[in-house]
């Protein structure tokens, strides 16, 4: 009896609180069908929709990211190209006669040196060459590939230091690069040797 008498009761306020609901919803201006959606999901999308939503956005999001990442360390690395063949060409403009009159220096140079007597006898005519040929070719050979490049760099600073003077000092052009020819290390062995090649026409 018990039992029966808590069912009906439970009923009883079930079917108040539905008719209470219903009624309250309606009330307000909307019911539950005015928010379903077609598929009968609620609030206009299922939870798989929302999860696919925020997965495309967070992955434009990373490959957003992505491609910026790509595409600011390609820009550098072509502006650290594009600056790098710059000073290349610079240098390869200011180096490539020096480094060619250098090597001609010290190539006839080792190659009189390496020859027999007799035979560097009848190319150069006189004793006095002869023992100048042998002077440069101790005086070249004394110079390292290192050394050579550090005299070459200061005959580069050394121009540039004229220049600026001579910028600063209007008519002093011609003289400072006379000067400039005969303060240079390097530019004197090939000067040296060039009057030597006149002095001797067999070689």
């Amino acid at each position: 009896m018990d039992s029966s008498l808590t069912e009906e009761l439970y009923s009883e306020s079930l079917q108040l609180s539905n008719l209470h609901l219903g009624h309250s919803s309606t009330a307000n201006g909307f019911n539950e069908a005015d928010i379903q959606d077609e598929d009968g999901s609620l609030w206009g999308g299922s939870d798989e929709e929302l999860h696919k939503a925020s997965e495309l956005d967070r992955e434009w999001h990373t490959r957003h990211d992505e491609f910026h990442t790509i595409g600011y360390r390609d820009g550098l690395i072509a502006g650290k190209e594009a600056s790098a063949q710059q000073g290349f060409n610079i240098g390869f403009k200011q180096s490539v006669f020096s480094g060619c009159n250098w090597g001609l220096v010290r190539g006839i140079t080792s190659a009189l040196a390496c020859l027999p007597d007799e035979l560097r006898e009848r190319l150069i005519e006189t004793q006095e060459n002869r023992e100048k040929f042998r002077e440069l070719y101790e005086s070249v050979n004394l110079i390292s590939t290192t050394d050579a490049l550090k005299l070459f760099h200061d005959d580069i600073m050394t121009k540039k230091d004229l220049e600026q003077s001579e910028t600063a000092e209007i008519g002093v052009t011609v003289v400072g690069g006379s000067q400039e020819q005969s303060s240079s290390t390097l530019g004197n062995l090939t000067a040296e040797l060039q009057s030597l090649l006149l002095e001797s026409p067999q070689i």
